[in-house]
Formats: C-alpha cells, structure tokens, sequence
C-alpha cells in the first residue's frame, strides 16, 4: 500500500488539501479566476496563485486547465499488441516515436502492451495502426470506444482511502453515451486555436484568460466564450486542478475486461458505471479473430493493490457475475496529452 504520508503530504496544509480535492472541476471560467478561489477558501487570489504553482512544481497538480476529450475532438482507440520479452523495449520505442500515442502501459497478460492512438480521423488512426504492425511485425488488437457509461478521474487524495471514493458514500450518474469513430468537434479556426493553446494547461495566473488571449493575439471575452462552447458541447470535460494521482500514492490501478451478454451491456454497463468505485465504464468490441471476447470495461483507481482486488471481487459477485480478466499496470510506458495538432488538422 502506498504511504498516506509521503513527501507529497508533507508539504501540503489545509488550504492546499482543499485546493487539490475541491478544484479538479467546475473552476470558473471568468477572467479573474483565482479571486473566486480566493474569496471562497478565505484567501487572497495572490496567494491561491502561488498554491496552485507550487503544487504544480510539485507534480501533485499535473497542470491548471482544460480537460480536453479526444474522442468527440478526432478519432481515438486503445490498442495492444503481443511483445515478446526479448523485443520489448524495442517494441515500446517504436510505438512511443508516434505523436498521436499519448499513453502506453505495460500490462500483466498476454496482450502486454496497451497504448492509445488519437488522430484527426478514422482513416489516420487507422493508417498508424497498421504502420505499426509492420514496423513491430506484432498482431494490432483495435479496441474503439463504442459506449461511455461512465469516465472520470476526479475524486479526492487527501485522505486514507485504499481505492479511489472510498470515504465517499455518493450515487454517480451514470448513462450509455455513444461515440462514434467518424467523430469531429466541427470547431472553429478560432476555437482549434484555442485547444492548440490550451492543451497542455492554462498559465497559472491572476488572468489565464486574458494570458491565452493575447498569446491568441484576441481578445479575452472570445477566449471565454470559446471555453464555454466547448464545455457545452463535450470537446472540453471539465476545467480545473488535474491531480497526478500516481504522485498522491493511486498506483494499484486495474483494468478488468469483462464477457457481458450484449443485450444486457447497457444495464450492466450503466450499473457498474454508477458505482462510486468505479473510475472508468466503457463499451468496446469483442474481436474473436484475435481470441478477445471481451466487451465491457472498467477502471478502479487505488493505493492498495489487495483493496482494489476486493472491489473487484465485489464487482464480479454483486454486478458483474460473468467471465473477467484483470490486466495490472505494471509500468508506464508514456504518458502524455494527446497532441491537438494532429486532431485539428494544424
């Protein structure tokens, strides 16, 4: 189990443990920011500045900002392949040297190699794939999201928690939202400038806004209006505090895959979703050519590798009571944002 009082914890007070877990979302998006922070935590928006810069330098906020949503931006999938032990690293080189490969993990299973592909379309995506297979001479398992019942990695850090929620006692709202491959944001010029800007955080600052808007050489209102389009029609998620959960100790993090009758995959998927422990809920393909029967996939996010197997083991007899899989992290391979420029056309 991870240390609750590691280096991270011990340079945090009150006020910052409530800046880490009260503003992974919903930080206002109005000019001046931080004085609402301020104003809301007792504090001068100086100092709620300098709080959120020092965690940052930290590693414990990952970046200030926009959550950016690639799959309804571009045209997005998981992937994995078979890399033999002795071709390795060699492997996870040649995939890495790929932009639109933003995370790869190692996995304990025979599909070892997990990474994401995001490109501007389908045709793209695709195209890497199969470059891939190539260059790597391994079998490419293309998994697409189909169905989103439930994505989200906010939850709160400081605490004892053993996996992600668990002081929590809170419904989630959970619901089958359909991706399709052929996505596009159908964004502006201005609005594709904008996430180019963004993408890998606001500044940290008294003004961001008007800090992307005169790099944007624009002006500050269209900057702010820009963001709230973008949160309303789902090609931002949310904007806020991103946490480096790996720095606050939730690194026993597993990945089940799971057999569910397809008539029942929406309820099921919908009501394991919904459960608080639950991280990530995603419909993708079965692809039995490749010996993948797999349709349903979950995330539970922990410090405590035992805990997060016994929320697993739960999951299976109460909600999910079909054959499963569990594929372990064991090392992260890479781990960026996506790269805009490929999926705005730039």
């Amino acid at each position: 189990m991870s240390s609750l009082s590691g280096d991270w914890r011990e340079g945090i007070d009150d006020v910052d443990a409530a800046i880490i877990d009260g503003y992974q979302s919903d930080v206002p998006v109005e000019e001046r920011p931080f004085r609402r922070i301020g104003d809301e935590l007792g504090i001068d928006e100086d100092d709620a500045v300098a709080r959120v810069r020092r965690l940052h330098e930290a590693g414990i906020v990952r970046r200030f900002g926009a959550v950016l949503n690639p799959p309804v931006i571009g045209s997005s999938t998981l992937a994995a392949v078979q890399a033999p032990a002795d071709r390795f690293d060699e492997i996870a080189a040649i995939i890495n040297e790929y932009r639109q490969v933003n995370h790869n993990y190692a996995r304990d299973h025979a599909w070892n190699m997990w990474f994401v592909v995001t490109a501007g379309d389908r045709e793209t995506r695709d195209d890497i794939l199969a470059e891939i297979e190539d260059r790597t001479g391994c079998d490419v398992l293309n998994l697409p999201m189909l169905t989103d019942y439930y994505i989200d990695l906010e939850f709160p850090v400081v605490n004892a928690d053993r996996f992600a929620r668990e002081s929590l006692d809170e419904a989630i709202d959970a619901s089958a939202t359909r991706i399709s491959e052929e996505a596009a944001g159908d964004l502006s010029a201005f609005d594709a400038d904008l996430l180019l800007e963004i993408q890998d955080g606001f500044p940290i600052s008294t003004t961001p806004y008007r800090d992307v808007a005169e790099r944007l050489e624009g002006d500050v209102g269209d900057v702010i209006a820009s963001v709230d389009r973008l949160l309303e029609n789902g090609c931002i998620k949310r904007v806020g505090c991103v946490i480096n959960h790996v720095v606050t100790g939730f690194d026993a993090n597993c990945m089940v895959v799971w057999d569910v009758p397809d008539d029942q995959l929406d309820e099921w998927g919908e009501r394991a979703g919904g459960l608080p422990y639950v991280t990530l809920c995603y419909h993708r393909p079965r692809r039995p050519d490749q010996e993948w029967p797999y349709n349903l996939f979950t995330m539970i996010h922990g410090r405590d590798s035992d805990a997060v197997d016994a929320k697993i083991d739960e999951l299976t007899a109460d909600y999910l009571p079909v054959d499963h899989e569990r594929l372990y992290s064991t090392e992260t391979l890479k781990q960026t944002g996506a790269q805009y420029e490929e999926l705005v056309g730039q």
